[in-house]
């Protein structure tokens, strides 16, 4: 239980906030759904608990703050701030983001999947939203190949063409003219 309630965050949160802020709002929107699937199972472990196993569960910290109510935080306590949100404009990099995002997902549904996997009523609804994980971590490698098609090879990662001209600089190597 000490699981489901510390790693909302992980992947789930940065992917419904920066999701919206990069390039696809109908992910952003299924990975809001995806908090409130998680935050209702939250809720639902935690109702009707007495201090005892509040107490007993390690769930006394975050009961002085938050009593039972949700309050996302990773699992070492840190509360969610501005910085599990990333974009840099550039749709490379934040590919890049999404992905890793979906992966953080993945992986933190994988490790409450080994705490829950006697609890069907959690264990279900977990494997569900895990799945949607790997389908999006699929979209975005599509997309991710999609832009890089798009993009001069020699140069995607010397400049982003949409914003900067190419460099300039000299060199002296073999291929100098394949860098003007």
């Amino acid at each position: 239980m000490q699981q489901c309630l510390s790693d909302i965050p992980a992947g789930t949160l940065h992917g419904s906030f920066g999701f919206f802020s990069s390039c696809d709002a109908s992910v952003g929107t299924e990975e809001l759904a995806h908090m409130e699937m998680i935050a209702t199972i939250v809720h639902q472990l935690t109702r009707d608990l007495s201090m005892e196993e509040i107490e007993n569960s390690g769930l006394g910290p975050y009961y002085i703050d938050h009593t039972v109510g949700i309050w996302p935080q990773a699992a070492g306590g840190i509360p969610l701030n501005a910085c599990e949100f990333q974009s840099k404009g550039d749709p490379i990099t934040d590919l890049f983001e999404d992905l890793a995002a979906e992966q953080k997902a993945r992986s933190t549904y994988d490790n409450i999947l080994r705490v829950v996997k006697n609890m069907p009523e959690i264990a279900d609804p977990i494997r569900f939203l895990r799945a949607r994980e790997i389908v999006h971590f699929q979209r975005f490698g599509e997309a991710l190949r999609a832009v890089q098609e798009e993009l001069d090879a020699k140069n995607f990662y010397a400049f982003n063409p949409v914003f900067d001209e190419p460099c300039m600089a000299t060199c002296d190597c073999p291929d100098k003219e394949k860098m003007s």
